[in-house]
């Protein structure tokens, strides 16, 4: 999901490890996919990246969150069932007013997309569990197959979206990073 960000010229990815703080000087950060949200979820704590992402919030800076980070992103994610494991909920980042309920039917699918911000076409795939809903998926970020996905605060300095892929499309990544003051194009 990363990787045509990395190719930017102006960009500098980094993978923060663990044990580490997120870097104070970031103008995005991006909460990449899970394969278990909840558990990733305790992780991202336990690395005190929670507070870390609030105080960049705080100095006005800009988050995305794909898939399962999209998930992490909301006020609560809940697992009646039990599919990630034994913990039956979490309580979200709360940085969009949304919450997740995970479900037992998996959506695997490749999609063709569009940014409801620029207009321009995305291209991609889905692969989760769970369903999202809250008042911040009145203003989704995407549109997939038609379909609204995803949700934006409303400062419009956050969102997330079920879309893999979202950087892959040239004009979407040189329209978005100009909002970050990057000259993207490449």
């Amino acid at each position: 999901d990363l990787d045509p960000l990395k190719a930017e010229p102006g960009v500098d990815v980094i993978f923060v490890q663990p044990g580490s703080p997120l870097p104070a000087d970031a103008g995005l950060v991006v909460i990449p996919g899970s394969k278990s949200t909840i558990a990733d979820l305790s992780a991202f704590r336990a690395n005190g990246w929670d507070r870390d992402i609030a105080e960049h919030r705080r100095r006005g800076g800009h988050v995305v969150g794909l898939c399962g980070g999209y998930q992490m992103l909301g006020r609560i994610i809940r697992d009646p069932d039990g599919i990630e494991g034994g913990v039956r909920g979490a309580e979200g980042l709360g940085l969009l007013d949304i919450e997740t309920v995970m479900e037992p039917e998996k959506v695997v699918r490749n999609v063709e997309a569009r940014s409801v911000a620029y207009g321009t076409p995305l291209e991609g795939y889905e692969i989760h569990i769970g369903r999202t809903t809250g008042p911040d998926t009145a203003r989704p970020p995407v549109m997939i197959d038609g379909v609204a996905d995803g949700a934006t605060s409303a400062d419009g300095k956050v969102f997330g979206t079920y879309l893999h892929g979202l950087f892959g499309a040239d004009a979407f990544r040189a329209r978005f990073l100009e909002t970050l003051g990057v000259a993207g194009g490449g």
